[in-house]
Order: structure tokens, then sequence, then C-alpha cells
């Protein structure tokens, strides 16, 4: 088997050594031929250094440098467009995803799934960082439109060839598990280990998670304008009650229906589902804006294998 494992790297000086002697012994025993593509995604260390010495010190390492920080899904998406070989594996830097756990991966990505999710039997994050995953999972699973999305992670495995459906994708949002989808549904996931976090923080904060949830759903999935419609329906709907009962009150009593609270709070609710509407619109308007600026999803400074395309696209 030839496989190539991406890995997109960000202050991570201190596990990548350990991190690729770990994968060497595993890849050993499982491939014929691997390379390992690492991704500076600009980092504020001395990251890329240390991925120039394994380079040199191993052919199988593949070093790219981004010019700047773009992200990690965009840092993956360029480690993806560089791999060579047939099966891909992707995973994060930090040494919570076990190398030793790549053949559970392997061994349910041969029962003829195109995409296997390692997904953690117990994550080792605090409280508010998991009910924000939980927010983002959720958010996956509307854009991806699949029941597996609430068990996806960065650790899988997957067919290169899966590329093909996003190769010409050049939007600045992005998310590598919904770009997969577009290509394959028979997607597996299997429970893997989930280990300590040893060398630094996570980059992770709960308030960037909820903003990929939400870029996620704007970016991918119309249910943001779906839930605005069904709100904008359902006031109109209550208004239309409202107003029936005025009316019935008005002709059965002869007078008025008092309660300017009341109407007050009416006026209220249906300004902030308006306001509420135009924001999502303008969230969509706004990715449409960017689109067109044709803003570069990354952009290559140098590295230590073959020229790649620099414009990420």
């Amino acid at each position: 088997m030839q496989l190539s494992v991406a890995i997109p790297v960000y202050n991570s000086e201190a596990s990548l050594p350990p991190l690729i002697e770990r994968l060497r012994t595993v890849l050993d025993s499982v491939a014929d031929e691997y390379e390992l593509v690492l991704v500076n995604d600009g980092s504020r260390d001395t990251s890329w250094q240390v991925i120039q010495s394994l380079a040199a010190e191993f052919p199988c390492v593949r070093g790219i440098n981004l010019m700047r920080n773009y992200g990690q899904h965009n840092a993956l998406l360029c480690a993806l467009r560089a791999v060579r070989y047939p099966v891909t594996i992707t995973m994060d830097d930090d040494l919570q995803h076990p190398p030793e756990e790549i053949p559970k991966l392997l061994e349910e990505f041969n029962k003829g799934f195109d995409l296997v999710y390692g997904t953690p039997r117990e994550e080792r994050h605090g409280l508010l960082r998991d009910l924000a995953s939980v927010f983002t999972k959720l958010a996956l699973q509307s854009a991806m439109g699949v029941d597996i999305a609430r068990k996806v992670g960065p650790f899988r495995v997957f067919r290169t060839d899966l590329r093909k459906a996003f190769d010409k994708y050049s939007g600045s949002f992005i998310s590598i598990d919904v770009l997969l989808t577009w290509a394959t549904t028979k997607v597996g996931a299997v429970p893997v280990r989930h280990e300590d976090r040893k060398f630094g923080a996570s980059n992770y904060t709960v308030k960037k998670l909820v903003i990929h949830a939400f870029n996620m759903m704007t970016g991918f999935s119309a249910l943001p304008l779906q839930i605005a419609s069904m709100a904008g329906f359902a006031f109109t709907l209550f208004g239309f009650v409202l107003l029936a009962y005025t009316l019935i009150r008005y002709a059965l009593a002869s007078n008025v229906v008092p309660g300017f609270a009341f109407l007050a709070s009416s006026i209220a609710i249906f300004s902030g589902v308006q306001l509420f509407s135009l924001g999502i619109i303008g969230e969509y308007l706004a990715r449409m804006h960017f689109r067109m600026l044709d803003k570069p999803q990354y952009t290559i400074e140098n590295e230590t294998d073959i020229k790649l395309e620099s414009n990420g696209k």
C-alpha cells in the first residue's frame, strides 16, 4: 500500500520530532511506500526550521511553508493538493492522535469505504470546548447532509481521488469534511484512542469553534436561510392570528382591545425577526463578496520538495 500523511503544523516545534519518529515506526509496518507532507501554517516558533531538518534527515518528509497563518483547514487543503499517493491520512500535529491507531483506520477503510474517521472514545478537552465541538458537529451535519457527521474529526483516511471533487474550489471559507462529501457518501468511522496533549496548548478556542461552525452553515448550507424563512412564516401567521383576535374582540365588545405592552412586545418580536433574517442574508452576501474578491486560500513561501502552485488554485 502507498500512503500519504498530510499534517497542518502550527507552533509545534516540540511535538514534530516524536510525531515523525512514531509515524515512521507505524508506517514501516503497514505501507510499501509513504510520504509525510507537513504544511507550516505561519508558525511563530521554529516549526519550519524543525520541518526542514526532518526533511533533510528523512527523504519521506516533505515540507511546505505558507507565507502567513491561514487556518488549519486551509493548510490541510494545501497538503491534500500536494500528496502523491493513492491513500491519504490526515491528523493533527500535537500527538493527540496516536499514530499507533492508524492500522485501525486502514482496517476499516479496507472494508470498502472511501472515507473513514477515527472517532475519539473520550476527548481530552474542557467542558466549554466539548460543548463548542458538539455545536460545530451539529452545524457540520447540516452542511454535509449525512448522519455520520457527528463522528467526524481531523483523524481520517480516504482515497486521494476524492480531491477531484473540489479540485477547482476557490472559496476562502473551507471545511475539508464538507468538501470530501462532495465526492462520496461511503463514509465510515472507528473508535480510536485520544491522548492528552503533551506539548503547548490548543489553538482552537470556543470562540473559534463557534465561528467555524457558523462559517460552515452559511458557507456550505442553506439551513440558516431556511430557519429565517420558517421564523418569518411563523411570526407572520402569529400576526394574522393576533389581528383576527383583535377584530373579533372589537366586533363583540364594541371597544378597542387594551394592551399597549403586548402590542409593543409583538412589534419588538417582529422587528427582531426581520433584523435576524436580514443579518442571515447579509452573511450570504458577504460570502459572495469575498468570493468575488478572489482571495487566495493560501500562499506558499517556500518548500523542501517539488515546486507547487503558489496561489492555492
